[in-house]
């Protein structure tokens, strides 16, 4: 009998890795980049050389953490300039169910951020195939998070239809892993690898690849019912080292108001109903942020609601 090795051990994983790694390149990057040449934005992925940013697809929020993503639509950006970000995405491959919503978690608390980090980033989404449970897609459209939810039924007839075998029973010995992975790997050609994206784009049907389109396209095109502008005058704060003194100074308060800190709040509620809010430290940074917006809003109003023709 053949020894285990580590090779086979890992086979499950890697055919995984192989699966997903497809996926992302040959049906999401294809189906996104419609969305980008729809609307005349530029598509940020790990599949282009792109001297504006380093290695990763990396983007800060407002807590200055930094975070790498799968897709990053941007206006105006380009190859030698990072643009304004409108849509983050993030895209799986899971075979089993076991972890889906581990991941469903993990994926959608990367996008959350964004939206209170970025008021042009309208549309967050996660694009995911295989085995997700019913409470792993709830609890990322619990989250105002667009879901594309791509059958494991559907991924495995798209293979099969080509001639290629993906699954395996969950008690499968590892060996036999290990054997169809082999398989797999040696005859997933370049070829294959377009076959069977469309064999995939044909199950999944057109008309829900043009409704994804159509999602994003109406997210990003709802314009500003209202903003508010709101100025804010801050105190010098005052340092007590004990209850005590709290209580005392309350029983005859006087703020030092000489030198107070301006801040400024911007509010915009949306005619979708989502809000953005974010205090502003400079009057310099206020104008920026707001450019963003104004920018977004007369690049979707000149596309007219219908994309590019």
């Amino acid at each position: 009998m053949p020894r285990l090795t580590s090779e086979t051990t890992s086979a499950g994983h890697k055919l995984g890795q192989l699966i997903g790694d497809w996926f992302e390149k040959s049906f999401v990057l294809p189906l996104l980049s419609q969305v980008g040449t729809t609307l005349d934005l530029f598509l940020d992925n790990r599949f282009i050389d792109r001297p504006a940013r380093g290695e990763k697809i990396v983007w800060d929020d407002n807590d200055g953490n930094s975070v790498d993503y799968d897709f990053v639509l941007e206006l105006n950006g380009g190859a030698d300039r990072l643009g304004i970000p409108v849509a983050f995405v993030e895209c799986s491959w899971r075979r089993g169910a076991r972890h889906s919503k581990d991941k469903a978690r993990d994926d959608s608390g990367k996008l959350l951020p964004m939206r209170n980090s970025y008021p042009t980033a309208r549309f967050l989404g996660m694009i995911v195939a295989g085995d997700f449970t019913q409470p792993s897609r709830d609890l990322i459209t619990s989250r105002g998070i667009d879901l594309l939810y791509i059958s494991k039924y559907n991924v495995v007839e798209a293979f099969a239809q080509a001639g290629l075998t993906i699954d395996y029973a969950d008690d499968a010995p590892e060996l036999e892993k290990a054997r169809l992975g082999t398989a797999f790997e040696s005859t997933f050609t370049e070829g294959k690898h377009t076959e069977v994206a469309q064999r995939l784009v044909d199950l999944v049907g057109q008309p829900a690849i043009t409704s994804y389109v159509d999602r994003v396209r109406a997210k990003l095109s709802a314009l500003p019912e209202e903003i508010r502008l709101i100025l804010r005058h801050e105190s010098t704060p005052l340092t007590f080292r004990s209850l005590s003194d709290v209580t005392t100074f309350l029983e005859s308060p006087s703020f030092v108001m000489n030198t107070p800190r301006e801040t400024y709040l911007y509010q915009v509620t949306y005619t979708d109903g989502s809000e953005f809010e974010e205090t502003i430290f400079t009057f310099e940074k206020l104008r920026e942020l707001h450019n963003e917006v104004r920018l977004l809003c007369d690049h979707m109003m000149q596309l007219g609601g219908t994309g590019k023709k």
